[in-house]
């Protein structure tokens, strides 16, 4: 049976929305690392949840669910800085996750994502591998009229029509990070979170929405609970 481990950052010092990983969200205590917890420890093939952090409130709660599937990270300073490059996480994360082949990578800031789609992620990416991709990230569609800032479009020809259908614009992906699945050995070789030949696994608008700013936050608590009450 094919297996996976979860990455899941969780740094403190957010400056756009302070303790936006563990503050209260929606009713909920710990708010967004409980919600994603809870969806990730639902799914069966994952045997491992690494959850990255230098948060002393994240490091207590986790320690306080003891809760054998979840390994605790205490990432160095170093890699928890405004300044810290994705890149450099991504470099680091061969780095502790040694009892896996496959790792998936999300965020607790994207709460709709819940663990059904979890789940199916991960039996498309396995089902991809044999089908000749290397990789899964979650992407949106996005059919829109897209400009560079010097006004050159971006996805269609404005010299055969200035203002076509939507319907008919070449679509374009944009990756939502909600989450990217790749083997280790990609990310020993590539140095990246995705390989060569990504398969790219559409996710609407509301499940990809991503949590980055304080008002984000506000819309995402009254989606949060629709979804809970439908």
């Amino acid at each position: 049976m094919n297996s996976i481990s979860v990455f899941l950052p969780c740094r403190a010092g957010s400056e756009r929305v302070p303790q936006k990983n563990i503050k209260p969200f929606a009713g909920i205590t710990n708010g967004l690392l409980e919600i994603k917890l809870q969806q990730l420890l639902k799914i069966p093939l994952i045997n491992e949840i690494v959850l990255s952090t230098n948060d002393d409130l994240i490091i207590e709660y986790a320690k306080k669910l003891n809760n054998s599937k979840i390994s605790l990270d205490i990432r160095p300073e170093y890699l928890c800085t405004s300044s810290t490059t994705t890149d450099e996480l991504i470099q680091y994360v061969p780095s502790i996750m040694k009892k896996t082949e496959h790792i998936m990578w999300t965020h607790v800031t994207s709460p709709m994502c819940n663990e059904d789609d979890y789940i199916k992620a991960i039996d498309k990416y396995f089902k991809a591998l044999a089908q000749g991709y290397d990789s899964l990230m979650s992407v949106t569609l996005l059919r829109k009229f897209l400009f560079y800032k010097n006004g050159k479009s971006v996805n269609y020809d404005r010299s055969i029509e200035l203002w076509p259908r939507t319907q008919t614009l070449s679509p374009i992906y944009e990756a939502n990070s909600a989450f990217f699945i790749n083997s280790i050995d990609n990310y020993n070789l590539y140095k990246d979170r995705i390989g060569k030949s990504p398969y790219f696994y559409e996710l609407d608008q509301i499940k990809s929405f991503d949590i980055d700013w304080e008002e984000d936050f506000k819309i995402a608590e009254i989606i949060y609970k629709q979804t809970l009450s439908e």
